[in-house]
Protein backbone atom coordinates (compact mmCIF):
# COMPACT_ATOMS: atom_id res chain seq x y z
CA UNK A 1 0.00 0.00 0.00
CA UNK A 2 1.35 3.46 -0.92
CA UNK A 3 1.65 6.01 1.57
CA UNK A 4 0.47 9.38 0.76
CA UNK A 5 2.59 12.12 3.38
CA UNK A 6 0.87 16.13 3.68
CA UNK A 7 3.95 18.40 4.45
CA UNK A 8 2.86 21.46 5.22
CA UNK A 9 5.64 24.53 4.79
CA UNK A 10 7.75 22.71 2.44
CA UNK A 11 9.46 25.29 0.98
CA UNK A 12 10.60 27.05 3.81
CA UNK A 13 14.18 26.22 5.46
CA UNK A 14 13.72 23.34 7.05
CA UNK A 15 10.81 21.38 4.81
CA UNK A 16 12.94 22.18 1.74
CA UNK A 17 15.65 20.18 3.42
CA UNK A 18 13.51 17.48 4.96
CA UNK A 19 11.40 17.06 1.73
CA UNK A 20 14.82 15.52 -0.76
CA UNK A 21 15.83 13.75 2.66
CA UNK A 22 12.64 12.26 2.62
CA UNK A 23 12.38 11.68 -0.81
CA UNK A 24 15.42 9.71 -1.46
CA UNK A 25 15.43 7.28 1.62
CA UNK A 26 11.63 6.97 1.35
CA UNK A 27 11.31 6.35 -2.48
CA UNK A 28 8.01 4.66 -2.13
CA UNK A 29 6.05 7.65 -0.48
CA UNK A 30 4.05 10.23 -1.99
CA UNK A 31 4.10 13.59 -0.78
CA UNK A 32 1.56 16.80 -1.58
CA UNK A 33 3.57 19.99 -0.38
CA UNK A 34 0.62 22.16 1.02
CA UNK A 35 2.74 25.65 0.64
CA UNK A 36 1.33 29.72 0.97
CA UNK A 37 4.50 30.49 -0.32
CA UNK A 38 5.06 33.43 1.61
CA UNK A 39 8.27 35.96 1.57
CA UNK A 40 9.87 32.97 3.61
CA UNK A 41 8.61 30.02 1.06
CA UNK A 42 11.50 29.79 -1.71
CA UNK A 43 10.69 27.09 -4.81
CA UNK A 44 14.28 27.34 -5.78
CA UNK A 45 14.87 24.93 -2.37
CA UNK A 46 13.13 22.12 -3.92
CA UNK A 47 14.65 22.15 -7.56
CA UNK A 48 16.08 18.39 -6.66
CA UNK A 49 12.19 17.10 -5.79
CA UNK A 50 9.81 19.49 -8.57
CA UNK A 51 10.18 17.23 -11.43
CA UNK A 52 10.04 13.87 -9.08
CA UNK A 53 6.50 12.14 -10.04
CA UNK A 54 5.72 11.17 -6.37
CA UNK A 55 5.62 15.21 -5.47
CA UNK A 56 2.95 17.65 -5.99
CA UNK A 57 3.08 21.21 -4.81
CA UNK A 58 0.08 22.85 -3.68
CA UNK A 59 0.19 26.40 -3.26
CA UNK A 60 -2.16 27.37 -0.33
CA UNK A 61 -2.81 27.82 3.21
CA UNK A 62 -3.35 25.85 6.10
CA UNK A 63 -5.81 29.05 7.14
CA UNK A 64 -7.95 27.98 4.55
CA UNK A 65 -9.88 25.42 6.18
CA UNK A 66 -12.10 24.16 2.69
CA UNK A 67 -8.77 23.63 1.12
CA UNK A 68 -7.31 21.47 3.97
CA UNK A 69 -10.27 19.39 3.73
CA UNK A 70 -10.12 19.04 -0.50
CA UNK A 71 -6.72 17.96 -0.24
CA UNK A 72 -8.04 15.22 2.71
CA UNK A 73 -10.62 14.41 0.32
CA UNK A 74 -8.10 13.87 -2.68
CA UNK A 75 -5.30 12.46 -1.31
CA UNK A 76 -6.16 10.19 1.41
CA UNK A 77 -3.37 11.33 3.59
CA UNK A 78 -1.68 8.35 5.31
CA UNK A 79 0.34 11.07 7.52
CA UNK A 80 0.91 14.70 8.41
CA UNK A 81 4.44 16.79 9.16
CA UNK A 82 3.48 19.82 9.94
CA UNK A 83 6.34 22.58 9.42
CA UNK A 84 3.92 25.70 8.13
CA UNK A 85 4.61 28.37 10.64
CA UNK A 86 5.27 32.24 10.99
CA UNK A 87 8.89 32.02 12.69
CA UNK A 88 10.83 35.13 12.86
CA UNK A 89 10.56 36.76 16.60
CA UNK A 90 11.09 40.39 14.98
CA UNK A 91 8.43 40.24 13.08
CA UNK A 92 6.32 38.62 15.81
CA UNK A 93 7.11 41.91 17.84
CA UNK A 94 6.28 43.93 14.90
CA UNK A 95 3.23 42.21 13.76
CA UNK A 96 1.37 39.35 15.93
CA UNK A 97 -1.83 38.67 14.40
CA UNK A 98 -0.22 36.23 11.04
CA UNK A 99 1.66 34.45 14.04
CA UNK A 100 -1.82 33.60 15.79
CA UNK A 101 -3.37 32.95 12.52
CA UNK A 102 -0.70 30.61 11.21
CA UNK A 103 0.62 28.77 13.85
CA UNK A 104 -2.71 28.27 16.45
CA UNK A 105 -6.14 28.57 13.43
CA UNK A 106 -3.66 26.77 10.84
CA UNK A 107 -2.70 24.10 13.42
CA UNK A 108 -6.41 23.67 14.68
CA UNK A 109 -7.29 23.47 10.63
CA UNK A 110 -4.86 20.27 10.08
CA UNK A 111 -5.39 18.47 13.34
CA UNK A 112 -9.48 19.14 12.70
CA UNK A 113 -9.12 17.42 9.23
CA UNK A 114 -6.89 14.60 10.27
CA UNK A 115 -10.01 13.99 13.30
CA UNK A 116 -12.74 13.61 10.51
CA UNK A 117 -11.11 11.88 7.97
CA UNK A 118 -9.07 9.16 10.12
CA UNK A 119 -12.06 8.78 12.96
CA UNK A 120 -15.62 7.63 13.30
CA UNK A 121 -15.05 9.05 17.16
CA UNK A 122 -13.35 9.42 19.88
CA UNK A 123 -10.30 6.49 19.68
CA UNK A 124 -12.27 4.77 16.77
CA UNK A 125 -10.55 5.06 13.95
CA UNK A 126 -11.67 4.38 10.37
CA UNK A 127 -10.62 0.81 8.90
CA UNK A 128 -6.99 1.31 7.32
CA UNK A 129 -6.58 4.59 9.39
CA UNK A 130 -5.51 2.72 12.53
CA UNK A 131 -1.50 3.85 12.20
CA UNK A 132 -2.11 7.12 10.34
CA UNK A 133 0.29 9.89 12.13
CA UNK A 134 0.04 13.67 12.57
CA UNK A 135 3.98 14.93 13.23
CA UNK A 136 4.00 18.92 14.55
CA UNK A 137 7.50 20.35 14.11
CA UNK A 138 7.83 23.38 17.28
CA UNK A 139 10.76 24.94 18.67
CA UNK A 140 12.82 25.27 22.29
CA UNK A 141 11.74 29.03 22.34
CA UNK A 142 8.65 27.64 23.72
CA UNK A 143 10.33 27.01 26.97
CA UNK A 144 11.34 30.45 27.75
CA UNK A 145 15.00 31.55 28.70
CA UNK A 146 17.30 29.51 30.52
CA UNK A 147 19.84 31.39 32.99
CA UNK A 148 23.45 30.50 33.30
CA UNK A 149 22.79 26.29 33.51
CA UNK A 150 20.69 23.48 32.59
CA UNK A 151 18.85 22.64 30.09
CA UNK A 152 15.05 22.03 28.17
CA UNK A 153 13.90 18.47 28.78
CA UNK A 154 10.64 17.42 27.35
CA UNK A 155 8.98 17.79 30.69
CA UNK A 156 10.10 21.28 31.38
CA UNK A 157 7.46 24.05 32.11
CA UNK A 158 6.30 26.40 29.34
CA UNK A 159 6.95 29.99 29.83
CA UNK A 160 6.81 31.56 25.97
CA UNK A 161 8.10 34.96 26.00
CA UNK A 162 7.40 36.22 22.93
CA UNK A 163 4.29 36.51 20.62
CA UNK A 164 5.52 33.68 18.02
CA UNK A 165 6.26 31.42 20.99
CA UNK A 166 3.26 31.67 22.59
CA UNK A 167 1.54 31.17 19.23
CA UNK A 168 3.89 27.57 18.93
CA UNK A 169 3.25 26.86 22.95
CA UNK A 170 -0.93 26.87 21.56
CA UNK A 171 -0.56 24.84 18.97
CA UNK A 172 1.95 22.20 21.10
CA UNK A 173 -1.00 22.26 23.42
CA UNK A 174 -3.61 21.76 20.38
CA UNK A 175 -1.88 18.63 19.22
CA UNK A 176 -1.40 17.26 22.79
CA UNK A 177 -5.44 17.71 23.20
CA UNK A 178 -6.12 15.86 19.96
CA UNK A 179 -3.68 12.75 21.08
CA UNK A 180 -5.48 12.99 25.04
CA UNK A 181 -9.00 13.11 23.71
CA UNK A 182 -9.61 12.12 20.46
CA UNK A 183 -6.40 9.33 20.29
CA UNK A 184 -4.88 11.14 17.25
CA UNK A 185 -1.76 9.54 16.80
CA UNK A 186 0.79 12.63 17.47
CA UNK A 187 4.21 13.26 17.99
CA UNK A 188 5.42 16.61 18.48
CA UNK A 189 9.04 17.61 18.14
CA UNK A 190 10.67 20.59 20.04
CA UNK A 191 13.72 21.81 17.92
CA UNK A 192 16.89 24.14 18.35
CA UNK A 193 17.96 26.87 16.10
CA UNK A 194 18.82 25.47 12.70
CA UNK A 195 21.44 26.47 10.37
CA UNK A 196 22.66 25.24 6.99
CA UNK A 197 21.93 25.49 3.53
CA UNK A 198 18.22 27.57 1.88
CA UNK A 199 17.55 29.37 5.31
CA UNK A 200 16.17 32.67 4.74
CA UNK A 201 18.28 35.60 5.04
CA UNK A 202 16.32 37.17 7.27
CA UNK A 203 17.69 35.02 9.97
CA UNK A 204 21.34 35.43 12.34
CA UNK A 205 23.66 33.35 10.38
CA UNK A 206 22.98 34.19 6.53
CA UNK A 207 22.67 38.01 7.61
CA UNK A 208 26.15 37.49 8.66
CA UNK A 209 27.70 36.22 5.59
CA UNK A 210 25.74 38.52 3.65
CA UNK A 211 26.93 41.52 5.11
CA UNK A 212 30.34 40.12 5.19
CA UNK A 213 30.48 39.46 1.92
CA UNK A 214 28.81 43.10 1.12
CA UNK A 215 31.11 44.87 3.64
CA UNK A 216 28.04 46.13 5.37
CA UNK A 217 27.82 46.53 8.93
CA UNK A 218 26.64 42.97 11.02
CA UNK A 219 24.56 43.89 13.42
CA UNK A 220 24.50 42.38 16.79
CA UNK A 221 21.61 42.47 19.68
CA UNK A 222 22.88 44.12 22.88
CA UNK A 223 26.33 43.05 23.97
CA UNK A 224 25.89 39.86 21.60
CA UNK A 225 25.89 37.05 24.80
CA UNK A 226 22.83 35.63 24.38
CA UNK A 227 23.30 31.79 24.08
CA UNK A 228 21.36 29.39 21.46
CA UNK A 229 21.95 25.82 20.73
CA UNK A 230 22.80 25.11 16.87
CA UNK A 231 21.44 22.16 14.72
CA UNK A 232 22.60 21.31 11.25
CA UNK A 233 19.53 21.43 9.12
CA UNK A 234 20.22 18.18 7.79
CA UNK A 235 20.59 16.30 11.35
CA UNK A 236 16.73 17.58 11.91
CA UNK A 237 15.45 16.74 8.96
CA UNK A 238 17.09 12.90 9.94
CA UNK A 239 15.58 13.36 13.38
CA UNK A 240 12.11 14.07 11.79
CA UNK A 241 11.68 11.02 10.26
CA UNK A 242 13.17 8.66 12.56
CA UNK A 243 10.29 10.37 15.39
CA UNK A 244 7.31 9.78 12.28
CA UNK A 245 8.59 6.47 11.77
CA UNK A 246 9.52 5.24 15.29
CA UNK A 247 8.37 8.01 17.93
CA UNK A 248 5.79 6.71 20.66
CA UNK A 249 2.31 8.25 20.19
CA UNK A 250 1.62 10.74 22.40
CA UNK A 251 5.18 11.59 23.09
CA UNK A 252 7.28 14.83 22.37
CA UNK A 253 10.97 14.79 21.43
CA UNK A 254 13.83 17.38 22.21
CA UNK A 255 16.13 17.86 18.98
CA UNK A 256 19.07 19.70 19.91
CA UNK A 257 22.63 20.20 18.50
CA UNK A 258 24.53 19.92 21.92
CA UNK A 259 26.37 23.32 20.36
CA UNK A 260 25.83 26.18 22.60
CA UNK A 261 27.43 29.60 21.37
CA UNK A 262 27.03 32.72 21.91
CA UNK A 263 25.86 35.18 19.02
CA UNK A 264 29.35 36.84 19.00
CA UNK A 265 31.27 33.33 19.06
CA UNK A 266 28.84 32.65 16.05
CA UNK A 267 30.17 35.70 14.38
CA UNK A 268 33.61 35.50 15.06
CA UNK A 269 33.53 32.20 13.59
CA UNK A 270 31.83 33.07 10.36
CA UNK A 271 34.07 35.66 9.57
CA UNK A 272 37.39 33.71 10.44
CA UNK A 273 35.88 30.96 7.51
CA UNK A 274 35.29 33.91 5.57
CA UNK A 275 38.65 35.58 5.85
CA UNK A 276 39.96 32.16 5.16
CA UNK A 277 37.98 30.79 2.22
CA UNK A 278 37.25 34.82 0.30
CA UNK A 279 39.97 37.53 2.28
CA UNK A 280 39.15 40.75 1.77
CA UNK A 281 40.39 42.66 -1.07
CA UNK A 282 41.31 45.60 1.66
CA UNK A 283 43.29 43.22 4.05
CA UNK A 284 40.93 44.25 6.74
CA UNK A 285 39.46 41.51 8.93
CA UNK A 286 35.28 40.46 8.54
CA UNK A 287 35.17 41.03 12.72
CA UNK A 288 35.75 44.68 12.33
CA UNK A 289 32.04 45.00 10.42
CA UNK A 290 30.49 43.52 13.76
CA UNK A 291 28.65 46.60 15.28
CA UNK A 292 25.97 46.39 18.35
CA UNK A 293 22.80 47.62 17.90
CA UNK A 294 19.81 48.03 20.51
CA UNK A 295 18.61 44.72 22.14
CA UNK A 296 15.19 43.24 20.89
CA UNK A 297 12.33 43.33 23.49
CA UNK A 298 11.80 40.84 26.02
CA UNK A 299 15.07 38.86 24.33
CA UNK A 300 15.52 35.40 25.93
CA UNK A 301 19.15 35.16 27.53
CA UNK A 302 20.03 31.34 26.76
CA UNK A 303 18.37 28.26 25.56
CA UNK A 304 19.61 24.65 25.22
CA UNK A 305 18.51 21.46 24.75
CA UNK A 306 19.13 18.00 26.64
CA UNK A 307 18.23 15.48 23.76
CA UNK A 308 18.46 12.62 25.80
CA UNK A 309 15.38 11.03 25.15
CA UNK A 310 15.74 11.03 21.57
CA UNK A 311 19.10 9.50 21.86
CA UNK A 312 18.53 6.92 24.34
CA UNK A 313 14.99 5.53 22.77
CA UNK A 314 15.46 6.53 19.20
CA UNK A 315 19.25 5.71 18.56
CA UNK A 316 19.65 9.45 17.08
CA UNK A 317 22.85 11.48 16.80
CA UNK A 318 23.86 14.24 14.75
CA UNK A 319 25.98 13.87 11.81
CA UNK A 320 27.44 17.39 12.22
CA UNK A 321 29.83 19.32 14.74
CA UNK A 322 28.66 23.18 14.49
CA UNK A 323 32.34 23.08 13.16
CA UNK A 324 31.63 20.88 10.27
CA UNK A 325 28.19 21.88 9.72
CA UNK A 326 29.47 25.71 9.57
CA UNK A 327 31.66 25.60 7.19
CA UNK A 328 29.46 23.60 4.68
CA UNK A 329 26.53 26.45 5.27
CA UNK A 330 29.11 29.19 4.56
CA UNK A 331 30.49 27.73 1.48
CA UNK A 332 27.07 27.07 0.21
CA UNK A 333 26.40 30.56 0.80
CA UNK A 334 29.62 31.82 -1.32
CA UNK A 335 28.63 29.12 -4.05
CA UNK A 336 25.29 31.06 -4.33
CA UNK A 337 26.57 34.12 -3.91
Amino acid sequence: MSATILVTGGAGFIGSNFIPYFMEKHPDYKIVNLDKLTYAGNLENLKEVENNPNYTLVKGDICDEQLVNDLFDKYDFTGVIHFAAESHVDNSIKGPRAFINTNLVGTFNLLEAARTHWFDAPFTPKAGCENRRFHHISTDEVYGTLGAEGYFKETTPYAPNSPYSASKAGSDFLVRAYHHTFGMNTTTSNCSNNYGPKQHSEKLIPTIIRNCLHLSPIPIYGNGQNIRDWLYVADHAKAIDMIFHQGKSGETYNVGGHNELTNMQITHTICAILDDLRPRQDGKKYADLITFVKDRAGHDLRYAIDPTKITNELGYKPDETFKTGIVKTVQWYLDKA
